[in-house]
């Protein structure tokens, strides 16, 4: 499969789950559950032990290949298994989609990242793998903050000389503050909104 064919599939993908998410918003909104989390937890009460395996999963090819909006995934998890157990499943399935990212990236190189990433994008940050010291900084940074473009800094960052230890060190230590900030500013964001509506 040549690399323009491959990001026309993940777009098409991609914009395919960016449907799902609005109708899923929309959906969750006349059930109430920016008012009442009761209800979307209701909805998967009877998916006790493959629900949270499901949406572990779902985090973890997310991280990889762009199916859904990061951010509408980690809300969703807080909604769904409430706060603690929706920071830890996201948590899991970050971390694990990263260091999965990660290993691609090492193993298959330049050729798979050009089927995952558009090439305006790669150009934009391979410019600053050249520097290891400073690439592993402004990665740890990046993966601390929630506005990076992280999934990608994942990917790039196999093709630099950092080691497994060192990046997932970075990810299990950065990546708590990142998902906490956008889960609850999505989710309660969303409350408030609904409350004014």
């Amino acid at each position: 499969m040549s690399t323009v064919t491959s990001r026309r599939l993940l777009n098409i993908v991609s914009l395919a789950g960016l449907g799902i998410s609005i109708w899923f918003t929309i959906y969750c909104f006349h059930l109430g559950v920016f008012k009442n989390t009761a209800a979307l937890q209701g909805l998967v009460s009877h998916a006790e032990f493959f629900g949270p395996l499901l949406f572990i999963g779902l985090q973890i090819v997310q991280v990889v290949i762009p199916i859904i909006p990061g951010g509408v995934s980690l809300a969703a998890g807080v909604l769904i298994f409430g706060p603690v157990e929706g920071f830890v499943y996201n948590y899991i399935g970050i971390v694990l989609g990263s260091l999965v990212a990660f290993a691609l990236g090492r193993r298959f190189g330049t050729p798979l990242i050009h089927h995952l990433i558009s090439q305006k994008t790669y150009d934009r940050y391979i410019g600053r793998i050249t520097n290891q010291n400073r690439f592993t900084k402004l990665f740890a940074l990046a993966i601390f903050l929630p506005v990076a473009p992280d999934d990608v800094l994942c990917l790039l960052a196999g093709l630099t000389k950092m080691s497994f230890k060192t990046f997932t060190l970075i990810i299990l230590l950065g990546k708590p503050a990142s998902i906490l900030a956008y889960s609850y500013v999505l989710v309660y964001g969303g409350t408030f909104l609904a409350h004014l509506i």
